[in-house]
């Protein structure tokens, strides 16, 4: 099992350019927050084991981040239950639109999505931003 900082300097390999970080900054969150719409809208049982798998899978990585992505999760759900009757229009939008940035951004860097290496990759993303959050604040991790 890889360390949090692993992940990091893998995932970073493919993030240096600029532009691409901040398409990344954006976009990450903006899937995320899609992925978890769209798990709701089939069922909210659905998208709450998805949530608990990923911060199960945060929390053995670093606890500061998984309580913080904890905290953004519920951030987007409260977002999510509000706009439920155009939610799937909204996220499927949403999700294309980002995902065509991202790999906008990629071109730019001249390196693939670090998913096609290892799909735990897309959990790594939006932990990813956090965690630069937290370094800009200077909180440990």
């Amino acid at each position: 099992m890889k360390s949090l900082e692993e992940w990091f300097v893998e995932y970073g390999d493919s993030h240096r350019n600029k532009t691409n970080k901040l398409i990344h900054w954006v976009c990450v969150p903006l899937i995320t927050f899609c992925v978890i719409g769209l798990l709701w809208a089939l069922h909210w049982s659905v998208a709450t084991a998805f949530m608990v798998g990923a911060l199960l899978f945060y929390v053995r990585l670093s606890i500061k981040l998984a309580v913080a992505m904890a905290v953004s999760v519920a951030l987007m759900l409260l977002v999510i239950v509000n706009i439920e009757p155009v939610l799937v229009p909204v996220a499927l939008t949403l999700f294309v639109i980002a995902w065509i940035f991202q790999f906008i951004g990629h071109h730019i860097e001249g390196k693939k999505p670090s998913f096609f290496k290892d799909l735990q990759f897309l959990l790594i993303g939006p932990l990813w931003v956090v965690a630069f959050l937290f370094r800009r604040f200077h909180i440990s991790y």
